[in-house]
């Protein structure tokens, strides 16, 4: 489990042992960890350190005083050792002192012939897109970046960029990492070990191992029935896609039952023979989920499943069509005990948001915006986007995608289908609404890697295709890059 924290808690967790060590200790171990990573990716993009040229950017916090600290430590390891200062008197003076002690040269501007450039313009105070002095200096830049903490420019809160910022290939940052890391485009995020007490938080992000250890795995006595059967409420004559890729996610995600009520059922289970498929809600059976909105439409008789399933006392994930319906009537929500996960995009959170007269903008803090919305409704809500968002009352989860294969047509209806069938299962709302965004990213990977003869790679048939290979690459069985 990643766990995310705030420039304050780094510091809170700074001050004792800074108040413990000699003065510029902390700085120097924090360095030499940045050097090491700066060597690593120098032997990867050019075989050695040894008369390589390192330039750093160097800003007036700490920052700057990490990077000339690692320029000086990577100059005595043979490497040539250049830094512009931005603002020379407010320069670090020991890490200063030591960088010219050791042979590094001052510069006005990044030399040419720069193998790797360390952005130390600013940290997790810095605010706002880069001053115009540093943005001259890194815009005919065409070395690759290490930045210190956060690339420089980025908003350290919200990962939000409103002007010129640093594009960097790795971020190295100390202690803990901070939610811009997920955020934003750090490039790779190493994390260096600097000592810090820090405690759990309620942000966090899965990887693989705590995923594989949650999915649901049938025991010895399971049958169909008791790893969880999950219902379908949507497609439509119109979008019948939406049923049969909403169905097979949750066929693919689990070894529970499906049933599926609606107007494609002929579709379905000429698609998947093994799903229960029914015309209407009253003969669909028992459930112990419900997905509903992928392709419903809006009318009359989509409204009423949308009020059928809410008004059981089982947990439902609402998506698509379902979301515009319930801009209109909230409180089938707000009015809820058992579990319910919504999964807005920007366009549907503004609709949702405008009837709860809450802002309507998702706007540069994705983070403040999804837990608004499920503390307004008392539900789950996974905000979609290249960086997915879950919040509810027991914390927030951010999940990078890394890329942007799932954003096309179709691929919510195949997450819906994922995120019922772990609900269905028995996993609390915000752990099933992470588990499936953290598998299907992965599948929109082995989708778009795969030039085999399945469904388009960047479909969401593709998606659907990879969905049981990527849930097996949880525990080793399987690469997903």
């Amino acid at each position: 489990m990643r766990h995310y924290y705030t420039a304050e808690a780094i510091r809170a967790a700074e001050a004792p042992l800074l108040a413990s060590q000699p003065e510029g200790a902390l700085m120097r171990r924090a360095a030499y960890g940045l050097a090491r990573v700066i060597a690593d990716e120098l032997r990867g993009r050019t075989g050695g350190v040894n008369g390589r040229q390192v330039c750093a950017v160097v800003g007036s916090g700490d920052n700057g005083g990490d990077a000339l600290w690692a320029a000086t430590f990577l100059r005595r390891r043979g490497a040539q050792a250049s830094a512009v200062l931005l603002n020379p008197e407010h320069t670090h003076p020991a890490a200063l002192a030591a960088f010219r002690r050791a042979g590094g040269r001052l510069e006005q501007r990044i030399p040419a012939a720069t193998d790797l450039v360390i952005d130390g313009v600013v940290g997790i105070s810095g605010r706002g897109p880069l001053r115009p002095d540093a943005a001259a200096v890194f815009a005919d830049c065409a070395a690759p970046v290490v930045a210190v903490d956060i690339p420089s420019g980025i908003d350290v809160h919200t990962g939000a960029t409103d002007g010129p910022h640093v594009h960097a290939a790795v971020t190295v940052t100390f202690g803990g990492r901070k939610p811009v890391h997920a955020l934003a485009d750090c490039g790779r995020v190493e994390l260096i070990d600097i000592g810090l007490d820090l405690a759990p938080t309620d942000v966090v992000g899965l990887e693989a191992a705590d995923v594989a250890a949650r999915w649901p795995v049938p025991g010895p006595r399971d049958d169909k029935y008791t790893q969880g059967v999950t219902g379908i409420l949507s497609g439509s004559a119109t979008y019948p896609g939406a049923a049969i890729l909403s169905t097979g996610a949750a066929v693919a995600a689990t070894s529970g039952m499906v049933r599926y009520a609606g107007s494609a059922a002929h579709e379905v289970v000429t698609r998947w023979p093994e799903v229960i498929a029914t015309p209407d809600v009253e003969s669909a059976g028992r459930v112990q989920a419900w997905v509903v909105g992928p392709g419903l439409g809006t009318d009359e008789k989509a409204a009423a499943a949308l009020r059928f399933a809410l008004s059981t006392d089982l947990p439902v994930i609402v998506d698509a069509d379902a979301l515009t319906l319930l801009a209109t009537e909230p409180a089938l929500v707000t009015d809820r005990r058992a579990p319910t996960v919504l999964t807005p995009h920007a366009g549907e959170y503004r609709r949702l948001a405008g009837a709860l007269e809450i802002e309507r903008q998702v706007g540069a803090d994705r983070v403040a915006a999804a837990r608004t919305l499920a503390e307004t409704l008392g539900a789950t809500v996974l905000l979609k986007g290249n960086v997915t968002v879950i919040a509810s009352h027991q914390g927030t989860y951010l999940n990078p995608a890394g890329q942007s294969w799932a954003a096309t047509a179709g691929s919510g209806d195949v997450l819906s289908g994922v995120v019922g069938s772990l609900l269905a299962a028995g996993i609390p709302a915000a752990d099933a609404a992470a588990m499936a965004a953290f598998v299907h990213a992965r599948a929109a990977q082995l989708a778009a890697a795969d030039p085999g003869p399945h469904a388009a790679p960047t479909s969401a048939g593709g998606i659907l295709v990879h969905l049981r290979t990527a849930i097996a690459s949880l525990n080793g069985k399987g690469n997903p890059e």
